[in-house]
Order: structure tokens, then sequence, then C-alpha cells
């Protein structure tokens, strides 16, 4: 027999019954019946009830045993009683009785417990991380993970694609975030760095040839963390194409994509529908480039319906240029009680307020003073039918307005009875954040988001400059390495006009992918980055390597990048993505399994001719 198992903790079944078996796992929970010992015995498969009486050599031992424990048993299998048949394991209908036992590994007191739900700190949970991983919603996470990446690659494989790796240790280039710098032993004074992405390197593949590049890429960014975001480094699917336009990348990732989350998503839907939204019209509509479509409201532009209204503080506003007027659409908000609770969400983002009007059937008050009667005789007439009552707007906005604007925005935005709009104005890029966020929380309030569902939108045509606000300045406002629409020719234009082949795919609120017709011509790359200040010198000191490629025949080419991290924690219904890598940093930054970042020996700075300066307090 082997020395630790014959069998995993998921493998027996009645067919065992009577046969001497071997197996090896952790004590995941002991029960004590009368001189009766039950204990589940876990492994990575799962897990089988052994049981141990006075009658076993080896009950005083098994006596002494702990959670967590990792033990090796020896013992006979036997059929449970009918009545105690345990019908949510695979193992129920069977138990193993104790006839020998050894301790591989006893456990101290536990700072968590694998069993059970308990909550219990992040910093308690990341600090004894591999207790932590013991438990099923853990091992489930990473066994998604990986399954999600093994079939990725086998999808890619299917398309044609082929996997290249790409340095770890390569020269600084800017993306959008800080690097992580490596200093030079050999090199004194000089740095490597950590890349955020194999953006150059895929790009080069494709200028020697290879056509279709895959990899499942590290990336390393020192970034400030969030719910969906690593501080430090994550995983991507990299993909680069020779000979492609935009259509032709989207139609090769949608259906890998498509397919991991029907593969993976436990039946929730999966949208066959992809639809491309303009980046200027996601702004507008969503109030930011992700959006989550299974919410069905879209905001729209009422400032008409406010010029030179009665509303001094939404009219003064549409006196200056570039302003104007959001409605976000609340269908069965409309309740005082609900637009209060709105207006107070504006406020605690740092809003005065949230303008509203919601839609109700007209009280007795309204009738009564239309028809110059009393409310007593009007209540009359709405009971027996005689007045038919209505429908009326409500709200601090109506009251100003009028009925005529009020009723313009309704029928607009297509609202009735029951219903609410809420109002943000100036200019766009000051409220548009705030709106957004309150679209989602009005649809996850009244119920309109769709849930068990994957909704996914192409987002295009971003724009690849800005100008500065302070200074005036144009810089780049998206990835500088896009192709731009229309070329050289659109450079000779307005730039803030220019729109870039840039493309992100969002998913329930959440960027996915990110991706770009890549800018291969080195005359139109020169000129790109000539408008946003740096020349032609400044360039080629940045990124030599890829603009000299370009000069020995680039074909056209573009690719993408699909977040491994974000995917999974979708496919886990996570809100967090530390729940979906194995050994994650803290929001700080910090490994505190590890004790990362460490301070380094004065012989480790010797050698790489570094002085550390300590911060002045």
């Amino acid at each position: 027999m082997h020395a630790y198992r014959s069998h995993t903790c998921a493998d027996l079944a009645l067919a065992d019954v009577g046969q001497t078996v071997r197996l090896s796992g952790w004590v995941h929970r002991i029960r004590d019946h009368g001189g009766v010992l039950f204990i589940d015995l876990r492994d990575h498969y799962g897990i089988t009830q052994v049981l141990c009486d006075g009658d076993s050599p080896v009950f005083a031992e098994v006596e002494k045993l702990r959670s967590e424990w990792c033990v090796r048993i020896d013992g006979t299998v036997k059929a449970r009683d009918t009545d105690l048949i345990n019908p949510k394991l695979p193992t129920g209908e069977v138990e193993v009785y104790i006839r020998d036992m050894e301790v591989l590994g006893a456990a101290e007191e536990l700072p968590l417990m694998v069993f059970g739900d308990q909550e219990y700190p992040e910093e308690t949970r990341l600090k004894y991380r591999y207790l932590d991983l013991r438990r099923e919603a853990m091992q489930d996470n990473m066994k998604l993970r990986s399954d999600v990446v093994a079939s990725m690659r086998q999808r890619m494989w299917d398309k044609g694609f082929r996997e290249y790796q790409t340095p770890i240790i390569t020269a600084s280039s800017p993306e959008g975030a800080r690097d992580f710098l490596v200093p030079s032993r050999l090199h004194p004074g000089k740095f490597y760095a950590l890349p955020q992405a194999p953006q150059q390197f895929k790009q080069l593949i494709m200028v020697s040839g290879y056509d279709k590049y895959f990899q499942i890429a590290p990336c390393f960014r020192d970034e400030d963390p969030r719910a969906d975001r690593s501080p430090t480094d994550f995983y991507q699917l990299d993909l680069e194409m020779s000979f492609v336009e935009q259509q032709d990348v989207f139609d090769t990732i949608q259906p890998v994509l498509a397919g991991i989350f029907e593969e993976f998503g436990k039946g929730r839907k999966v949208d066959d529908v992809w639809p491309q939204i303009s980046y200027a019209d996601a702004a507008k509509w969503y109030g930011t480039d992700k959006p989550d479509l299974r919410n069905p409201i879209k905001m729209q532009d009422c400032s008409e319906h406010f010029r030179g209204s009665g509303f001094a503080i939404f009219a003064k506003l549409l006196e200056q240029d570039g302003t104007e007027v959001r409605a976000i659409p609340a269908p069965t908000g409309g309740s005082r009680k609900f637009c209060d609770r709105m207006n107070a969400f504006a406020q605690k983002e740092g809003l005065p307020g949230m303008g509203y009007i919601f839609w109700r059937e007209k009280t007795a008050d309204a009738v009564a003073q239309e028809l110059g009667i009393t409310v007593k005789e009007a209540q009359a007439k709405l009971k027996s039918g005689e007045v038919k009552g209505g429908m009326e707007a409500a709200g601090p906005l109506a009251k100003n307005i009028g009925p005529e604007r009020t009723e313009a925005i309704r029928t607009q935005l297509g609202l009735g009875v029951g219903d609410a709009a809420f109002f943000l104005g100036g200019k766009p890029k000051a409220f548009e954040g705030v709106a957004g966020k309150a679209r989602v929380v009005i649809g996850d309030e009244l119920g309109l988001t769709e849930q068990d569902r994957f909704a996914f939108a192409w987002i295009v045509d971003f724009p690849i400059y800005q100008r500065d606000d302070e200074t005036g300045e144009l810089d780049f406002d998206h990835n500088p390495f896009s192709m731009p629409q229309g070329g050289m020719a659109a450079l000779e234009g307005d730039p803030l006009a220019v729109r870039g082949y840039q493309y992100d795919l969002a998913c329930n609120g959440y960027e996915l992918v990110s991706g770009a017709i890549r800018n291969h011509q080195p005359e139109i790359m020169f000129k790109a980055f000539e408008l946003a200040g740096y020349g032609e010198d400044e360039v080629n000191k940045r990124f030599g390597g890829m603009v000299s490629a370009f000069k020995f025949g680039a074909p056209p080419h573009g690719g993408c990048a699909a977040g491994i991290d974000r995917i999974v924690m979708l496919l886990a219904d996570e809100a967090n993505i530390r729940e979906v890598i194995m050994f994650p940093m803290n929001q700080r930054a910090e490994d505190l399994m590890m004790n990362a970042p460490s301070d380094p020996d004065n012989a480790q700075l010797r050698e790489l001719h570094l002085r550390v300066v300590k911060e002045e307090s």
C-alpha cells in the first residue's frame, strides 16, 4: 500500500465497503458521541467521515487529535445506516473505521478556524493565508481560477495562437502607472523595471513575423489598491495579431470570453450581443466608461427644459459654455422618501444635493384647486369616479419650472405615475462620476439591475488627447500607442477631436479588457507624440527599440489584454479581488505573511551601490 493513501477523501463509495483503505488529510471536525469519535477527514478533493471507538487499538491516540492536525489513517470501509447517510457529501453513504493512525503534522492553537463560516479580519486572513486557503470557499476560488486559465489557454490554441513568454526584467516604460524599479548590480546607478504589461514586446513579436501571440502574462504596477485591483501584480490574457482591424480583434476574443463565462458562470445568462458604445456616449448615458448594462437606466440630456426656467440654479448654470443638465430616470422610485435618500447620497459624494421630480396620482388638494371646490368635495368626486385624478409632478423642481416643462421632461424620459427622475448640472466632467454612481445605486435599490447575468459592451472611439484645465497644455488622454482614426490626416486637425482605434470591454460595471490597433508607422507615431509635447529625440530615448523595429517593415497589428483576476472575481461572485488571488498583498501593498517589503541589509545595499535616505519625520 502507498505510504500515505490508497484513495483520496472524495473517492470512497458503497462499492468499496469491506475494503481496507489508507487516507491522509486534515482533521476538519471532531464529534464525540459518548465514546465514539466521528472525524471529518479532509483533503483537497473532499471529505470522508472516519470513526473510532474503544475497540480500536489507536483510540487513545485518536482522542488527542485536534482541528487541522494532518494525519494518516488505515481502516475498513463500512456502509452507513440508512438514516445516517449524508446526501451533501459524495462519500456520504460510507465511513471508515480507524484501525491504525499516524500523526503527520500536529497543529498548534489556530489563529483562525478552517471549519465553518466565521468572519476574520483581513489582516489575520492574510498573515495566516495558508490556513485561510484551506477553507472550502477559498479552495473553490483557487480551483476555479486554475480551471479558467487552463480553459483560456486551450481556447487560444484552438484559435491558432501560440504562447510566447516575454521578459520580466526590462526597461522602464510609461504605461499609465508607476514602475517597480530593480537596481542593477552590474551597472551601478542604473535600474531595470518590472513590466507593467508586455506591450512593447508583443508588438515586436508581430514585427518579427509571428502573426498570432498570446500569453498568460504577469504584470507589475505600483498602484493604489482598490477592491477590484491588486496594488502590485496581476495576470492577464495577453494577445496580439498581425494584419487585423478592430473588428477582427473583437471577433477573436469575444467567443473566448463568452465561452469562459458560459463554462464557469454556473448557469447565469451570458449576453449574445455585445454592443459597441462610443466613449462619449458611455459617459453621457452611464457616467462611466465601464457601464453595467444589467441596469436599464440610461441618462439623458434635459438642458433645454431648464434653460430660462424658474429654477435659477440650473438656468444660470446653462448660461455658461460647456454646461448641461442631465437626468437620471428612476422607474418605480416615485416617493419622497426615496428621493430624499438619493439627495442625501449626492451630499455624501460632495455635491450640494441632487434635484428631483416624482410623479404621483393627483391629490384631492390639487383637484380642489383646479376645480375651485373644497377638498372634501374633491375627495367625493374622486371616490365616485366623477373626476379622474390623473397625474401630477411633485418635488421642489416641479414647483419651480411649472407643469409644462415637467410634462415635457416626463415625456422625454418615458416615465409615469410612481416614477422619478434625478438631475445634476454643470460641466459634465465635474458631475459624471457622481451621476454614474447614482445610476448604480438607483438601479440596485429599486431592484432594476438584473442579477444572474453577464452583460458585455465594447467601449470604442476613445479620445487620444486631453487638455490640462490648469496649464492648457495638451497631453495623452489614453493609450499613446493607439493608431489615430484617420491616420496622419487626423493629426493635422483639432487634436481634441482625434479618436483612436482603442477599445475596452466592460462587464457588469468592471473593465475586463483593454486594447488597441497599434500605431505602427514611425512618422505617424512621431507626429502623435509631438502634439503631446514629446520631441523625436524623447520618443527614441523612451521607445527606441520599438521605433527602430517599425522602420523595418512593420505589419499593421493590434490586440488586447483581459484581466484574469477580475474575470475570476466575477465568476466567483466576489466583491474583492483578493478573494481570488492565492497570496495577495493587503491594502497597503504589504505581504503580512512573508513580511514584504523588508529592509535590505548593508551588504546588499553596498553590492547594489545604493544608500537608503531615511524620510524626515
